[in-house]
């Protein structure tokens, strides 16, 4: 979780000491001075820390409270980044008191530089392990995450339910979807929500490979079995016992292979290449393809005994075309990952980008869109990523979709600057609050905002508890973004 170049805000009158302590940091760090002691003069900055350095050296007592209710202040905003004060060291009971308000850690004056690094490295990794713990604990507690798996919309919320029925009961399950889809995050997610979650997950694809290698890397073989077989070697099927085999693209498995998966499945027995000794194997068998097995029974390419074998529950992946509503959260897990593997500076997404990204018909569904934001982010040199660069970015021949009420209103009047701001703030606060039931306190936390600037944000933008279905509709239309 380290980065490259840490941003530091020093909140002090001493401009010269902040200056001193810049250039002592050296490189790595980046420091800003401000001498402000309102939290709404300090918005900005504070966006753009990932440490405050508060300090609290000689004050006089009015000063020092000045400054103690200052750390209040910030502590109350629903995200800040961590504080650390610095203060005289023969003021001990000061010291206590930061850390009981909240601050990370105090450092005594004068500041021994070398410490001081280390300080904040140590508050900046605290603080984004602890976000990204909170950031996982919301989205499994509000039933948006499946194991790894992402998705708020209905079709996804239908699939975690009856994954989450399913996993516990040792039946064997086929997962279909395109390519791209997360079919095996799907299949993890189960055997771990299973009673064999404690034992191995044994992973193979079938896809393209020759018959004689899908055969050997499935069962094993003994010594002597083949030329070059030197040594015994035990195969994907024995690995997985007392566990779940997860066979992708089951569909492509061999019509010579399947009588012998048949068998692994009717009678938990097998015998490895060169061998007659039989073994037993207990596993849960969980498929997947993205092919239609039944039309291959049909032609006769896929049998039908394995296929019901394999077919005991069946569950069905949706493209990203027909989950558009989790595009944005996609979109955001993958940006937040994306910054931290390749320490990036890229926080948000333009609005622009974002409905870009929502207007995409993704082709090759999440993982292209993984990929997208990847490459964004990496391309990318400022703090929010912006549409210019999509067409670079997306590398397949399906354009990006122009929005559709421009298509269906062609004579509709172009709005300004500000009042397309307004309509996209209205619209996310909105679609927020719904969630979240119209409370506002956990509204403000998932907004990132404070909670009365939420609230002077409704009273502006004229939002009402009772707005119409038809708004609702219109603001689902809109491209989603952390944009405040």
């Amino acid at each position: 979780m380290d980065k490259e170049l840490l941003q530091v805000s020093f909140l002090s009158l001493d401009s010269g000491l902040g200056e001193a302590i810049a250039r002592a940091l050296g490189d790595g760090f980046s420091l800003r001075t401000n001498g402000s002691t309102r939290v709404d003069q300090l918005q900005e900055l504070l966006s753009w820390s990932d440490v405050v350095l508060l300090d609290l050296r000689q004050s006089a007592e009015q000063a020092e409270e000045t400054g103690l209710r200052l750390l209040d202040d910030i502590g109350a905003q629903p995200a800040h980044p961590p504080i650390l004060v610095l203060c005289d060291a023969e003021n001990r009971s000061l010291m206590l008191r930061t850390i009981e308000k909240g601050a990370t850690d105090s450092i005594p004056n004068p500041p021994n530089i070398l410490e001081l690094r280390l300080l904040f490295r140590r508050a900046y990794r605290m603080s984004a392990a602890e976000r990204e713990l909170r950031h996982l604990n919301a989205l499994q507690n509000s039933g948006r995450r499946l194991h790894g798996l992402l998705g708020s919309s209905p079709a996804m919320q239908e699939l975690f339910l009856m994954a989450e029925r399913i996993a516990p009961c040792d039946v064997n399950v086929l997962i279909t979807g395109e390519t791209g889809t997360g079919k095996e995050l799907l299949a993890r997610a189960i055997h771990h929500g299973g009673a064999r979650g404690g034992g191995p997950l044994i992973a193979f694809s079938c896809a393209n490979l020759p018959e004689t290698l899908v055969e050997d890397e499935l069962f094993g073989h003994e010594k002597g079995a083949f030329t070059g077989a030197f040594l015994a070697r035990q195969g994907r099927v024995e690995a997985a016992n007392h566990g779940t085999l997860f066979l992708d693209e089951i569909g492509d498995l061999g019509l010579g292979l399947q009588p012998k998966l048949l068998r692994v499945l009717q009678e938990k027995t097998f015998e490895r290449l060169g061998s007659n000794k039989t073994i037993n194997v207990d596993v849960r068998l969980i498929s997947a393809t993205n092919r239609n097995l039944q039309e291959m029974v049909q032609q006769g390419k896929f049998r039908e005994d394995l296929f019901y074998r394999l077919n005991v529950v069946e569950l069905r992946l949706p493209p990203l075309r027909e989950r558009r509503d989790d595009i944005s959260l996609l979109a955001h897990h993958f940006l937040q990952r994306s910054v931290e593997l390749f320490h990036k500076k890229a926080r948000r997404f333009s609005a622009a980008m974002m409905q870009a990204l929502e207007q995409y018909n993704w082709p090759g569904n999440v993982r292209e869109l993984e990929n997208v934001v990847q490459r964004a982010v990496v391309l990318s040199d400022g703090h929010t990523l912006e549409a210019a660069p999509l067409r670079s970015i997306v590398t397949v021949d399906e354009p990006v979709a122009q929005p559709a009420v421009a298509q269906a209103e062609p004579n509709t009047p172009l709005m300004s600057y500000e009042d397309e701001i307004r309509r996209f703030k209205r619209n996310l606060i909105l679609r927020t609050l719904r969630e979240y039931g119209w409370r506002k306190a956990e509204s403000a936390r998932a907004l990132g905002v404070a909670r009365g600037y939420l609230h002077r944000l409704i009273h502006q933008l004229e939002i009402h508890e009772e707005e119409t279905d038809v708004q609702e509709k219109e603001s689902d239309t809109s491209p989603l973004g952390p944009v405040m």
